[in-house]
């Protein structure tokens, strides 16, 4: 694949820091366009002829001719053109892409939907936010469970299961969550932020040079 030809459309926001993130841990030149999202620009139509969803983010490599949007799947293309951040062998790039379902079924639209109600929201819900607390503390103690005797979400090496839950996970104080309970999240979460390609991927996300 022709790095070069990457080109990706994104925002700073978890679905969004994802691609930037995983572009580079696996050392690949791309180029950026920052979706305004304030603006509308992921509706207008040029961007909705990439994704008819109207979503970020979405990556576009000339060099195999694709256009693909869903970040998950923009993982996994990446991790498998580069034999790399999906696994090693059969069973754990099973739990790599089961890992990283249950972020796109699970903690994606919990921790989406606790963020809405508490900073979005126009109307007070105390009934929604009591039920996306809940549900989000839930998710974190599945992790930390699954977490509590190993060093990375899958199994003995860092994949896109981490990257994905890592965008998402990182966010409990905006979220006004504590996740004092949950120390091996904690450990894992100061874990992955020291990473330098994920300090680079963020500050690409927030449009930092």
């Amino acid at each position: 694949m022709n790095t070069a030809s990457l080109h990706l459309y994104t925002a700073d926001t978890p679905n969004g820091q994802k691609i930037p993130i995983a572009l580079e841990e696996l050392g690949l030149d791309y180029t950026l366009t920052h979706v305004d999202l304030n603006k509308g620009e992921q509706k207008a139509p040029d961007f909705v002829a990439l994704n008819p969803n109207g979503k970020i983010p979405v990556l576009i490599d000339r060099g195999s001719g694709v256009t693909l949007f869903e970040s998950a799947v923009i993982l996994t293309y990446l991790a498998d053109q580069h034999d790399s951040l999906g696994g090693q062998g059969r069973d754990e790039k099973l739990r790599v892409q089961q890992w990283l379902s249950f972020q796109i079924a699970s903690v994606g639209p919990m921790l989406g939907q606790l963020w809405w109600f508490r900073h979005a929201s126009s109307i007070a819900n105390d009934q929604a936010l009591d039920r996306y607390r809940n549900e989000s503390l839930r998710l974190y103690e599945v992790v930390n469970g699954q977490l509590a005797n190993r060093e990375y979400i899958a199994g003995g090496c860092y994949t896109i299961a981490d990257i994905a839950l890592f965008t998402w996970l990182r966010t409990y104080e905006e979220l006004n969550l504590d996740i004092s309970p949950f120390a091996a999240v904690r450990t894992w979460l100061q874990s992955i932020e020291q990473r330098p390609a994920v300090k680079r991927g963020l500050a690409t996300s927030r449009q930092e040079t």
